[in-house]
């Protein structure tokens, strides 16, 4: 079981004049009438293999990796949608494959990041892509019309000339948010309805970075940010201002006290003196569910790579933490997801002197001690070392989007050849 803690804070809030965008632009779709445009799309098969592992679903998911596997999925609408750094495949709920194509059939990109609204129905998925001839390096922020993946998508080339890297993606009942490392301005907001109707969207850019934007699971029109500095916690809401624009209605701050924040060492492999990255103490996905925010990290715990996960207050306050961490070995790659019900799953990897990367995952239910997971679950075993250095960059963890109540998980596995196959797990709670 992991060590416990519980960290108290006290709330510092301040009024402030919304803020406004600094620029807005309209951009016209890249619409494709169907997934696989017709069956005309290159195709991608990748994946399945549904099998029984504990009691609990797991199939394959792509398995032609490198280092930089960057693992996502989404759930709902009676299918599994997937995404790493070579393409995007989709399984039904049961693990069984059903289609897949390159990023090249969404205006090229990389570092995908998934999301499934519940509220509005929809898929949606970033890709940045640096290699345009223009040399815009847009954000292709696409969107499903329907529920059903593979039916018609809208993508939106979003300009971010500055960028130098791909960002984070979040929604809530009204809005689709994005943030990204590069630029003066590195956050824009767009209308979920104009993106899922293939209409024409209007783009609003922010200046500097609202943020990490938060996948936001409660009935709430407001999109959340959230940064973590050395000593704060920044909660910034973005609302309506009453004529259809976003602003930014407040930002709070409060100290976050957090038991470890150093950023995490890279970790040892069996068998080799090469270390492979372990994360990032910046969280991945954050999570809005029952008024509350959700979030894990990779940190530095006393000297190996741990991971630390949190739930708190929309004011700052937390309400609870708990540290995942071994006398040996290394937990890297973290995300969390969080169900209707207040339960918790934290997805992430495990690897040390005596052992490759392999996926693990631990759970709680609500009613659980407080700061506690239930003991760590095994989900497949690596069987060779990498040649070290980047990894991951990440991994997913999300919600079940038909039920909101079974937890799903994508983590990373090293292959025969050290590489990046993904795994698949759902977590019926």
């Amino acid at each position: 079981m992991p060590v416990t803690a519980v960290l108290a804070l006290a709330l510092f809030p301040f009024a402030q004049t919304p803020i406004e965008p600094v620029r807005t632009e309209v951009v016209v779709p890249i619409r494709n009438a169907s997934f696989n445009k017709g069956g005309k799309a290159k195709k991608r098969v990748q994946g399945g293999n549904p099998r029984t592992v504990g009691g609990h679903l797991v199939f394959d998911g792509s398995t032609d990796g490198n280092r930089q596997v960057d693992p996502q999925i989404a759930v709902g609408g009676g299918f599994v949608f997937h995404g790493t750094n070579s393409g995007l495949v989709i399984y039904d709920k049961k693990g069984n494959y059903v289609d897949g194509v390159p990023q090249s059939e969404f205006n090229n990109g990389i570092d995908p990041k998934l999301f499934f609204d519940p509220h509005n129905k929809v898929f949606g998925f970033d890709l940045w892509n640096p290699w345009d001839e223009a040399k815009l390096k847009p954000v292709n922020i696409s969107i499903s019309e329907s529920s059903d993946p593979t039916k018609a998508w809208n993508t939106y080339p979003v300009s971010i000339p500055n960028g130098v890297d791909g960002g984070g993606i979040g929604y809530s009942r009204k809005w689709i948010g994005y943030s990204f490392p590069g630029g003066e301005e590195r956050t824009f907001v767009m209308k979920t309805a104009e993106a899922k109707a293939g209409k024409p969207a209007t783009v609003y850019h922010f200046a500097g970075s609202l943020g990490h934007p938060v996948s936001n699971q409660d009935k709430s029109d407001d999109l959340l940010f959230v940064n973590l500095t050395d000593k704060e916690i920044e909660l910034t809401t973005v609302g309506d201002n009453g004529k259809g624009t976003p602003v930014v209605k407040s930002v709070k701050k409060a100290p976050h006290s957090f038991r470890y924040f150093g950023w995490p060492p890279q970790s040892p492999m069996k068998g080799t003196t090469a270390k492979t990255s372990s994360g990032d103490r910046n969280p991945k996905n954050l999570v809005v569910q029952g008024k509350h925010l959700w979030f894990s990290q990779a940190v530095n715990v006393n000297g190996k790579a741990g991971v630390q996960w949190h739930q708190v207050t929309l004011d700052g306050q937390f309400v609870q933490s708990g540290v995942i961490e071994h006398s040996k070995n290394s937990y890297i790659q973290t995300t969390i997801a969080v169900n209707k019900r207040n339960d918790v799953l934290v997805g992430f990897q495990e690897t040390g002197p005596d052992m490759f990367i392999s996926p693990r995952v631990a759970w709680r239910k609500a009613a659980d001690k407080k700061s506690t997971l239930r003991e760590i679950f095994e989900i497949g075993t690596g069987v060779a070392a990498t040649e070290g250095g980047a990894w991951g960059d990440y991994s997913g963890s999300v919600v079940d989007g038909d039920n909101l109540t079974d937890l799903w998980t994508i983590q990373s596995v090293a292959n025969q050849a050290g590489r990046g196959s993904t795994v698949i797990m759902r977590v019926k709670m």
